[in-house]
């Protein structure tokens, strides 16, 4: 037998659906076939091989079935099967008629290192149109026997469960999936996070795109990874075609789909993350208050160890560098509905107070653009005049004259009402009056100019009778890069849960679907340097501070965020996910570096997301104290630092 794993899998396990070409109603030369292919994925390190329905004899040998002579042949293959799996440290999943007590049963059986783990048969057959397996089969939803198959003892149930590694995998057939209630439902809220499916599906003008929708939809629903695997080349085309429609999705994500219509024998391969999907189970309350629907009488074999696969080597699964912006063709409608969501949260929020002024402090960069446009769109759905947006550009001791610029120039595109104010001579005088040398540039030489900013942005609201427009986001409130009482608040934060990876895409899509006659000036805010500005510009008058260069890479940042608040992972994981994501860009000392001023700094700045202001939720992360984050402002950070 194959080595099992002792390396980190960190929580993945390799998955494969595997469509051989058939040889109808000859089963030994099908055993060959299924042998030498599960050869073939065990030397790709999957733990589960999953092959289609009825495969060792072919679906399609319709009256054959009734044949005791093709029922031993099949019995005899799966021997063969079990015999040559003695090598192998896969679970293999294949498809086989059996009879038992006079009946006889559509089954799946569940193969690993020389034993029959157990026999799942089909509890739904298909009747109608161009299916007719009542003519030979039975449902087994009723049957519960300890049968002797193949020379083993093993179980014929429908209520069988097989551990592997960190996965347990339910078994379901064909039209099992397609009912109003699939026995992969109560498979799952027994435990199954992996739902392995062995198919006869043929083709027929868009049924593939309902297949797809129906897999993709049930893996959504039970939180679960789904390999489903369908006969290809080789079954009989007397009325019908079969393309080896094979897929495999995680939790209603497609991870690999088989090429459809291909002659001979096909394969296709994924790690599904099984330690994730358990973790969003926990977190969902609905998920466990169905557990009482589970039938008492599921059990589980555990079938050992996974396969040792090695991930760092090869991981077959994309991992997304910038999981919070999209890309590819959903890019314009994600957008879309972002900024739906940020204008209609202020749109009510305006309507509610019945206010219709906003102050905002503008200062050419990237968050507080977004914001503007945000209360731009607001008050043009609501029917208000864009002069009662008072945007101040409040210059203090770094402000350049880049950004400066920009500030007003949009301002003045966009007709909004523009106040300059400047900070140096109020601040100045607040660091002599604490006895703050003003060439010691520290942190309360930079502090004290922002919350002089909001001290301004808070009063000119109440002169006005506005409220002030939040303007920092997401990353900043995780890492805290924000000043207490300062920046901090707002009476309406728009961008509260918009990461920093993300406003730049906003502010891109918002410049060419809505404002067209300043994208010049919002192309030139998105190429800016992050910046806030507080320390004196450089000798040739550029941005000294960057905030990257400080804390760390955004993208960095964002992508541990993403991971550890959605999906709970721990700091090892995450680590081996951003060397993956960022090869070739970032190093994995590197990535470790800002890795721990992440979990540092999220941390220790907890007490700043206690109280912030109210802002609308966008994505599927949020730091909100009054919604998805609530965490002691005093936790230790030591577990996590590596």
């Amino acid at each position: 037998m194959a080595e099992t794993s002792t390396q980190s899998d960190y929580g993945f396990i390799r998955v494969a659906a595997v469509t051989p070409r058939v040889y109808l109603a000859d089963p030994a030369r099908n055993a060959e076939e299924i042998v030498r292919l599960a050869s073939e994925a065990a030397s790709r390190e999957a733990s589960v091989i999953v092959f289609p329905e009825l495969c060792v004899t072919g679906y399609t040998c319709a009256d054959l079935f009734a044949q005791q002579t093709l029922l031993d042949a099949a019995e005899r293959a799966v021997a063969d099967i079990a015999a040559a799996s003695e090598d192998m440290a896969s679970m293999l999943v294949v498809g086989v008629p059996l009879r038992h007590a006079g009946r006889l049963y559509n089954c799946a059986a569940v193969i690993r290192s020389g034993k029959i783990l157990g026999i799942v048969p089909k509890t739904y057959l298909p009747n109608s149109a161009e299916f007719y397996e009542m003519r030979w089969f039975e449902t087994g939803a009723h049957v519960d026997a300890e049968i002797l198959y193949a020379g083993q003892s093993c179980r014929l149930s429908v209520k069988q469960l097989f551990a592997i590694g960190k996965a347990v995998v339910g078994v379901e057939i064909c039209q099992d999936l397609w009912v109003p209630v699939p026995p992969c439902t109560a498979a799952a809220l027994a435990g199954a996070n992996l739902i392995v499916n062995l198919s006869a599906s043929n083709e027929a003008l868009c049924k593939n795109d309902y297949r797809k929708l129906l897999v993709g939809s049930t893996s959504a629903r039970l939180i679960a990874g789904y390999v489903y695997c369908s006969c290809g080349f080789g079954e009989s085309t007397q009325d019908l075609v079969w393309a080896g429609s094979s897929m495999i999705y995680e939790n209603g994500a497609l991870l690999a789909e088989n090429e459809r219509f291909s002659i001979g024998s096909t394969a296709i391969y994924a790690d599904i993350d099984v330690e994730r999907l358990d973790g969003v189970r926990a977190k969902s309350p609905n998920f466990r208050d169905a557990f009482g629907m589970v039938p008492a009488d599921y059990s589980r074999m555990d079938a050992g160890a996974a396969v040792a696969t090695d991930f760092e080597r090869e991981l077959l699964k994309k991992v997304d560098a910038h999981p919070f912006v999209p890309s590819g063709p959903e890019l314009s409608a994600r957008c879309k509905e972002i900024l739906s969501i940020q204008v209609l949260g202020l749109c009510t929020r305006l309507q509610k107070i019945n206010c219709k002024s906003a102050v905002i402090g503008v200062s050419g960069g990237l968050d507080s653009t977004l914001a503007l446009l945000v209360t731009v769109l607001a008050f043009d759905k609501l029917g208000l005049d864009r002069s009662r947006i008072i945007g101040v550009s409040m210059p203090g001791f770094g402000t350049t004259n880049r950004t400066r610029g920009n500030a007003e120039i949009l301002m003045d595109r966009l007709e909004v009402s523009r106040r300059e104010i400047s900070i140096v001579a109020a601040t100045a005088q607040h660091l002599e009056d604490i006895g703050h040398p003003i060439e010691n540039t520290d942190v309360t030489y930079e502090n004290a100019q922002a919350r002089e900013r909001t001290q301004i942005l808070m009063d000119l609201a109440g002169q006005e009778g506005g409220i002030v427009i939040g303007t920092g986001d997401l990353s900043e409130l995780a890492l805290g890069w924000c000043t207490y009482n300062a920046d901090h608040m707002s009476m309406y934060g728009v961008n509260a849960s918009v990461p920093k990876t993300l406003v730049r895409t906003l502010v891109a899509y918002a410049a060419a679907e809505h404002f067209e006659d300043a994208q010049d000036v919002l192309s030139d805010i998105v190429d800016t340097p992050i910046s806030p500005e507080l320390l004196p510009a450089a000798a040739d008058g550029s941005i000294s501070q960057k905030t990257e260069d400080l804390v760390g890479p955004y993208e960095l940042h964002d992508f541990f965020l993403y991971n550890v608040m959605r999906w709970g992972f721990s700091p090892e994981k995450v680590l081996f996910l951003a060397c993956k994501a960022f090869e070739g860009l970032y190093d994995g000392g590197t990535i470790c570096k800002w890795m721990r001023v992440f979990y540092r700094r999220f941390f220790s700045q907890q007490f700043k997301r206690s109280c912030l202001p109210d802002g609308p939720k966008v994505g599927s992360v949020s730091l909100s104290p009054r919604g998805d984050w609530r965490m002691p402002s005093d936790a230790s950070s030591e577990l996590w630092i590596m």
